[in-house]
């Protein structure tokens, strides 16, 4: 192949792979196969390391990530990233509304607000210069924020170069988020690999944004949906022209916003997302009520803490009501022991809850929970369900309390706990069979010695027939000993090696 060739292949395929990244992530109208666009990804990767002076500086390779950075640069944001004040009842709403109202009794128009979805993630701050993303921007302390460029250039749905007719220079915000599906994905592999997985969607697209390895980032599939412009010139007149403006610019923008001029308006928003939020693929907590004229906007101005044309109301966690069945105790390779309550199975934010953590000990007692109790659930924000109260009520007189056990329920040792520490703790590290497999679990995962065909399962199996019980042990097994077990697939019969 000749530079010119080269060059020109290049050229092409960047502009096919951001092509069908835009399709597929921004539009969810995907025009190719996943194994036809990694075949074009491919290609680009190796001849852009055999003629990197052609490499674009949009160039969709850099979604795949690989840049690994030493610490986070601060960087001083040129517009404040303040946060909004919150509200939790219509009356709050109201009060906002007639705010508002009073504050600009002198305008002639009516007053319009844009309603949207609130996004339950990690905000972000991008800067485009010319049409290309040079800076991204955590919100921080809302004066500084920590520069990720590096780990935003691998969410997909964020352009690396703009099309049609955008400003030279301008600032946009929203918030990256990490969908269920892709939650779901990342909590499998932590408890595949014997770490802990994340609570919610929100932590772990926030942690995900202060990795060091962007090839790590890459692999978490997280999104990023914008709502907010900044520009010394703006413009546009108001905000939902600037939405409509972004979403041609190549931007993802959540298509469920409604501008309305009315009180009545702004409730039947709230209303309607109230359960039509459930069926989205990522996490909202509430609604965003802004002013929609710019103008008004800079004449309203700000708090210290707080613009004063726009608030946030916040949904109620959902809550239901359902039996204890009895509680368990489970041992982790630290030797902690979490109590684990199992439940009456109950539908609960889209899913049907069986069992439910009770953290520690000292959870237990603040719940003071009895056998057999009425209790209530909430996912709220949270992913993992959790006990939050007693129905006392519906209380049997003669159940007793559920106490916190004092021996280990796998080896039967005395438990021990720590000065300072919520958590109880068994010290027969050495022969308590689930720390045992938890310790073996980790040193295989990934993040540890990344041994392939080796899995909790198996590990499970070479356990129970007593053919491992520390690491060392590993490294002695034989093909004699693994050919012929359920769980061993493969095993090299040359070198007669796992």
């Amino acid at each position: 192949m000749t530079n010119e060739e080269a060059f020109l292949r290049i050229d092409f395929l960047s502009q096919e792979l951001n092509k069908h990244n835009y399709q597929y992530y921004v539009l969810d109208q995907p025009s190719i196969s996943d194994y036809d666009f990694d075949m074009l990804m491919n290609e680009l990767i190796l001849l852009e390391k055999a003629y990197p002076q052609y490499c674009h500086s949009d160039s969709p390779s850099q979604r795949v990530g690989g840049e690994v950075i030493k610490k986070f640069e601060q960087v001083r944001h040129k517009y404040p990233m303040l946060s909004l004040g919150n509200t939790y009842s219509e009356s709050d709403i109201k009060d906002f509304y007639q705010r508002i109202m009073q504050s600009t009794i002198e305008t002639e128009n009516e007053i319009e607000y844009v309603c949207e979805l609130k996004f339950d993630g990690a905000a972000i701050s991008l800067w485009y210069e010319n049409g290309l993303l040079t800076r991204a921007l955590t919100r921080g302390d809302g004066i500084q924020g920590d520069d990720v460029t590096h780990n935003i250039k691998t969410i997909p749905s964020v352009p690396l170069k703009l099309r049609g007719n955008y400003p030279k220079s301008f600032e946009i915000r929203g918030e990256v988020v990490m969908p269920h599906k892709s939650f779901e994905m990342l909590n499998a592999q932590k408890l595949e690999e014997g770490s802990t997985p994340f609570a919610n969607p929100r932590n772990a697209a926030s942690g995900s944004l202060k990795l060091l390895d962007s090839k790590e980032v890459a692999r978490r599939k997280l999104d990023c949906i914008l709502y907010a412009f900044y520009s010394d010139d703006l413009p546009f007149n108001t905000h939902s022209e600037f939405l409509h403006a972004a979403a041609e610019w190549g931007f993802k923008i959540s298509p469920h916003y409604e501008v309305y001029s009315s009180l009545e308006g702004i409730y039947s928003f709230i209303h309607k997302w109230d359960s039509a939020r459930k069926d989205l693929p990522y996490d909202t907590d509430g609604a965003v009520i802004k002013v929609n004229d710019f103008q008004l906007q800079k004449m309203l101005g700000f708090t210290a803490k707080n613009p004063r044309w726009a608030v946030a109301y916040k949904y109620k966690a959902e809550r239901v009501l359902t039996q204890l069945v009895s509680v368990d105790f489970q041992v982790g390779r630290t030797g902690a022991v979490t109590p684990v309550a199992n439940l009456v199975p109950v539908p609960l934010g889209g899913t049907t809850v069986k069992r439910a953590t009770l953290h520690n000990a000292d959870v237990m007692q603040n719940l003071d929970l009895h056998h057999y109790d009425f209790v209530y659930l909430e996912k709220g924000g949270e992913i993992i369900p959790k006990i939050v109260g007693v129905e006392l009520s519906k209380r049997l007189s003669s159940a007793p309390a559920v106490e916190f056990i004092l021996n280990c329920p796998e080896c039967n040792t005395p438990l021990i706990r720590m000065e300072g520490e919520a958590a109880w703790y068994c010290p027969n590290s050495d022969h308590c069979p689930p720390q045992i497999k938890g310790k073996l679990e980790h040193f295989i995962s990934r993040k540890a010695m990344n041994i392939d065909s080796l899995g909790e399962g198996k590990i499970e199996m070479l356990f129970d027939n007593q053919m491992i019980r520390s690491v060392a042990d590993l490294y002695q097994l034989t093909y004699d000993q693994l050919i012929g077990l359920e769980k061993v697939i493969s095993v090299d019969s040359e070198d007669r090696k796992i």
